[in-house]
């Protein structure tokens, strides 16, 4: 496994296991089949509804707290948002059994954002989140929470694949020291990506699979990718991506695949900003 430093100097895999739409009921035996293959990055959020079946695989693994990298996600919040926030992080931690998180993420980049803000600063001070940051946060967005705030965000997790592959969004957040993960980094199989040409043909030249070369272009470009699978034998699939590179001509033909926008919902949109605005978690 490869390791990102973030800003603080907190190491991250590179390469996780997420949990988003896995059932609840389902995400216990995934967890632990993931761990088993190896994962130490484990992804998930308030939003799933999957985080208590997260905590019982963990403590069921036996694997030392400090061996793993937990991350999970705060939704919309109401006000007083930094009250609400600090027992969103309560409560999530509760489900996942666990004394800190690694990372903790604002999901979307709305309400009091910069209430909610504040007071994951100051579960980060405490040490109770290794490392805070954001998800779905566009450049404009994001560059005003880092200008106006005392924490710069370590990592912003945005949609990324080959499809929507967020170049100029990973230069700026480099520039500002933040590290860029990808969710949908198989797109969900959308525009036919498993059949691609593009992509079946460098998977032939390497002896690998669309998903390890999806995989593999990510973690070449430096991006955390967290791939969901619930087959164990396709999670060690996604795993073995370390034993072969992508060259030069290769990484170009993928960046001939950009279609310049979301395959799945607009940020700016706003009827999606009414939707994730009002919706609200049990518990």
């Amino acid at each position: 496994m490869q390791n990102v430093t973030l800003n603080n100097g907190v190491e991250m895999p590179i390469l996780g296991f997420g949990v988003f739409q896995i059932a609840p009921e389902q995400t216990e035996q995934a967890v632990t089949d993931a761990l088993a293959a190896g994962y130490r990055l484990l992804d998930t959020a308030a939003a799933y509804g999957n985080e208590e079946a997260v905590g019982r695989a963990i403590k069921a693994s036996g694997i030392p707290r400090e061996e793993l990298f937990v991350t999970t996600k705060l939704w919309v919040q109401e006000a007083p948002a930094e009250e609400n926030t600090e027992r969103a992080f309560e409560t999530s931690l509760n489900k996942l059994g666990l004394d800190y998180l690694d990372l903790y993420l604002m999901h979307q980049p709305y309400g009091d954002v910069y209430g909610q803000w504040r007071a994951m600063e100051a579960l980060n001070r405490e040490g109770r989140a290794k490392a805070i940051g954001v998800a779905n946060f566009y450049p404009d967005r994001l560059l005003d929470l880092v200008i106006n705030n005392e924490v710069t965000p370590a990592v912003n997790q945005i949609e990324t694949h080959p499809f929507f592959q967020r170049t100029a969004d990973q230069e700026l957040m480099r520039e500002h020291g933040v590290q860029i993960q990808s969710w949908g980094g198989f797109a969900e199989g959308k525009n036919d990506l498993f059949t691609n040409p593009v992509l079946s043909g460098i998977s032939e030249k390497h002896g690998k699979s669309v998903a390890q070369v999806v995989l593999r272009w990510l973690t070449q470009r430096g991006v955390v990718a967290i791939p969901k699978s619930v087959r164990p034998e396709r999670m060690a699939e996604n795993l073995d991506v370390f034993d072969f590179e992508l060259t030069d001509d290769q990484m170009a033909a993928i960046a001939t695949l950009e279609t310049g926008g979301s395959l799945f919902f607009d940020h700016h949109d706003p009827a999606m900003v009414n939707w994730l605005s009002a919706r609200r978690l049990d518990g």
